[in-house]
């Protein structure tokens, strides 16, 4: 069998030391561009395959990696637009940094007090979650995207309640008091159906939203799912609709949902807006090219400013400063 090609035996082929070799992988600019060629050219010769990684990182007693705590299962990572531009963000945060993602769902205790990460960032969990909780464990730096807000951990996130308010301001304005509501999870343990009183949810950014378009609204029958998808979504609308057949207005807390309202509304034969006025929230891609009335949160932003906060703690500590980044309500064809 060939002998294994190391770091060491490699500087020895060449003649340098091993900090020369060690450095034309991670510190480049330490060294020559010629000198840094030469050792990688022989590298590729001889199959050196670059410095371990595991005993880079028991010297430096860093990972390389952040972990993201989701509160869906990894699938909706990579289907819920509003994820996919906040982890865009988030990753945006990690390059030229050398800096890896390491995803983790909900329900995966285990992997938060094994994973090989040097910080979390928690993205939107209930105050008593048991997986914040198990971050905060790890005794890493920690930074909470949305919710929960009061946590005493450095926070990165909007303001729910007043940014919906002019959607629901925009459906008084245009004459509905006929109004529905849909929000995704309100409640850390699953339900779905009729919320009777949103203000005991412990979901705390989907009850703000809630809670906001009430403070407009007034009492409005108000519709929940546990699990965001589009037939979850669907669903919902149906439920809302079939219940309270003579609304003329459906405010949700996502775009996701309002997409379901729209598809919902499409194979009814319900023209929007002229019998029925939808608004959404996030401003993802897909609702805006559908003209949805919607409010724009920055996801992309909030991401990258969760990423560069907890790199930045990971490097120096501290306790920064909230970050509550700003919205906008975009008026389309839904209204």
């Amino acid at each position: 069998m060939p002998k294994r090609i190391t770091l060491a035996s490699l500087a020895a082929h060449l003649g340098v030391s091993t900090t020369t070799v060690s450095n034309a992988y991670n510190k480049p600019d330490q060294l020559a561009p010629a000198t840094r060629q030469r050792i990688l050219a022989a590298a590729a010769k001889l199959g050196y395959p670059g410095p371990d990684p595991t005993a880079r990182s028991l010297r430096t007693r860093r990972a390389g990696a952040i972990g993201v705590l989701l509160t869906e299962d990894l699938t909706y990572a990579f289907e819920d637009m509003a994820s996919v531009d906040f982890l865009a963000g988030v990753a945006a945060a990690c390059s030229g940094t050398g800096t890896t993602l390491t995803l983790i769902p909900a329900g995966a205790a285990s992997v938060i007090s094994q994973a090989a990460v040097d910080g979390f960032v928690v993205y939107s969990v209930a105050a008593d979650d048991p997986y914040l909780d198990a971050a905060r464990a790890r005794h890493l730096p920690v930074v909470v995207c949305d919710q929960p807000k009061d946590s005493g951990l450095p926070f990165v996130g909007i303001d729910d309640r007043a940014a919906i308010k002019p959607a629901a301001q925009a459906l008084v304005d245009a004459g509905h008091t006929r109004v529905g509501i849909l929000s995704i999870r309100l409640f850390r343990e699953p339900f779905d159906g009729f919320v009777t009183d949103p203000a005991r949810a412990d979901m705390h950014v989907q009850r703000e939203r809630v809670l906001g378009a009430m403070d407009v609204l007034g009492e409005v029958p108000v519709v929940t799912r546990h699990v965001n998808t589009p037939a979850t979504a669907r669903a919902a609308a149906a439920a809302l609709l079939d219940a309270h057949p003579d609304l003329t207005a459906v405010l949700c807390t996502t775009d996701s949902m309002a997409l379901g309202v729209l598809d919902v509304a499409a194979a009814r034969g319900i023209s929007v807006p002229g019998q029925l006025a939808v608004t959404g929230f996030d401003g993802i891609a897909t609702a805006l090219l559908r003209g949805l009335s919607t409010v724009i949160q920055p996801n992309h932003a909030k991401g990258l400013a969760a990423g560069q906060m907890l790199l930045e703690l990971i490097a120096a500590g501290g306790q920064p400063q909230p970050v509550v980044l700003g919205t906008k309500f975009q008026r389309g064809g839904t209204i």
